[in-house]
């Protein structure tokens, strides 16, 4: 054996080999198979602590995603059922609450290359709020501009961070539709929550109040009832989603102008196709989103609050939404700035707008003071509004035409009934013989009836009795009752 052989055997395979170093050493199996030639060397590996082993990956639940599709994505014990798993009836393991991961991933200092700079080149700043700035992206795979979110530090613990991961929750149960701002990813780095959002190219409802308030130039009435039915469009597929935006204001409603040679706005399903507009208003800003069935409200700006929410009332919480579009609208037709306390900030809660500079049609104030209405059982919903006669004088038109077209077609069919009549009748006056016919048929045809309507019956089972000798006729049928 060789001197550097029996070096190895004195270090690894001795008595006189430590036992730190014999600790850390990984020994073949004794039942595998030998190594060869080429792999006599013994390789050092460090053998894992376990009580440094790292826990089961955990994932967070999504709270508004509907009980039915939890039902089949989770075991009926609670526990999450992974793709190809066997249901285990043997399993002792504790059952984890539906819907509440034990644990919630926090975001932590990550040494992974930056995914935002990897993938997006930053044009410019567009925006800030309380979560954070909005930067306006091209997306360098596919050339696309994006609108990302990136949030303040400290994040990780915090409120902040709630409020950003109820906005991924609710973009990702709301999917897409042409009213709510379209949400695309969103990752944490470092300290940071990222949300890759649509780029609205018109910026916000706020930005253009602000640019009107120097020039007192302020949306007419037909605009504000567009912003109004759009909006309202956007409201009533959230609601019917089961949730509530709880934020609703000038500052996070988004407009969208159509590029030249566009095919036209997307439509949200067949009830609400409106007019042809080169102006799109979107829902943006999900911060606050929440449950209706099991609310945890997080209250919005408190210019824009109900006064029921204040008080801790949430039975009509779709109907805070109304009041707060109501405001948005009355601020969009010049009204000043609202008040968010003292005695003016009630007196809007008694039902009365904001004096507006401009002059409104009377029917279209009165929409707005019953979205004011201090009982929100009396306010209209976000779906009666898309039904509106004043926002959508169309469906009121279609109705009226179409009931005139039903009148039309009952007078067109009762002439040509009687103009077939008056054929018939002046047929049988130029040939009298005609009419004996028609007689003799009817006699006839009338027997036949009354034949058959004895033969079959009400309430008896009638059969008919066939000899060798043929059919008797009916004269021999047996009858027999139930």
């Amino acid at each position: 054996m060789s001197l550097h052989r029996k070096i190895k055997l004195q270090l690894c395979d001795t008595p006189n080999t430590p036992k730190s170093l014999l600790s850390k050493t990984a020994f073949p199996s004794p039942v595998g198979k030998l190594p060869s030639k080429g792999m006599r060397n013994l390789r050092f590996t460090s053998c894992p602590d376990p009580e440094e082993a790292p826990p089961a990956s955990l994932v967070n639940i999504n709270p508004f995603t509907p009980e039915s599709y939890r039902q089949m994505v989770f075991h009926p014990s609670g526990k999450r059922k992974a793709r190809g798993e066997s249901e285990d009836p043997n399993q002792t393991d504790g059952p984890m609450e539906l819907g509440m991961p034990a644990k919630r991933f926090l975001l932590r200092e990550s040494n992974m290359v930056s995914r935002y700079k990897k993938e997006f080149l930053e044009l410019e700043k567009i925006g800030v709020g309380e979560f954070g700035s909005v930067y306006k992206c091209i997306k360098r795979l596919d050339g696309c501009v994006y609108a990302i979110k990136r949030s303040k530090k400290p994040l990780a613990g915090s409120s902040d961070e709630q409020m950003a991961l109820r906005e991924v929750y609710a973009h990702a149960v709301l999917g897409h539709h042409p009213h709510v701002v379209r949400y695309y990813s969103a990752w944490a780095e470092d300290d940071h929550m990222i949300i890759q959002n649509e780029h609205c190219n018109g910026g916000s409802l706020q930005d253009v109040l602000l640019e009107n308030s120097k020039t007192a130039d302020y949306f007419k009435e037909s605009e504000l009832k567009e912003i109004l039915l759009q909006v309202s469009m956007g409201l009533k597929y959230i609601h019917t989603s089961g949730l509530v935006h709880m934020d609703i204001k000038p500052s996070n409603i988004f407009i969208c102008h159509s590029l030249p040679g566009s095919a036209g706005q997307e439509e949200s399903d067949g009830e609400d196709d409106i007019a042809t507009s080169n102006v799109v208003y979107k829902i943006g800003d999900l911060g606050h989103v929440t449950s209706i069935t099991n609310p945890q409200v997080e209250e919005g700006d408190c210019r824009f609050l109900a006064n029921e929410i204040l008080q801790e009332q949430y039975c009509y919480l779709p109907k805070a939404d109304i009041f707060a579009l109501a405001l948005t609208i009355a601020l969009a037709a010049g009204a000043a700035p609202l008040p968010a306390n003292d005695t003016p900030w009630h007196h809007i809660r008694r039902g009365n707008l904001p004096r507006i500079p401009q002059q409104l049609s009377c029917d279209f104030t009165e929409l707005l003071k019953l979205m004011v209405h201090p009982d929100p059982a009396v306010r209209p919903s976000a779906a009666a509004l898309t039904k509106h006669p004043l926002l959508r004088p169309s469906l009121g038109k279609a109705a009226q035409l179409q009931e005139q077209l039903n009148v039309e077609k009952f007078k067109t069919a009762m002439l040509e009934r009687e103009l077939r009549a008056a054929r018939v009748a002046q047929a049988f006056q130029k040939d009298p013989s005609l009419e004996r016919t028609r007689a003799q048929e009817s006699g006839i045809g009338l027997r036949h009836q009354n034949t058959k309507k004895r033969l079959v019956g009400g309430k008896n089972t009638r059969s008919f009795s066939f000899t060798a000798s043929g059919y008797r006729g009916p004269g021999y049928a047996s009858h027999s009752n139930n």
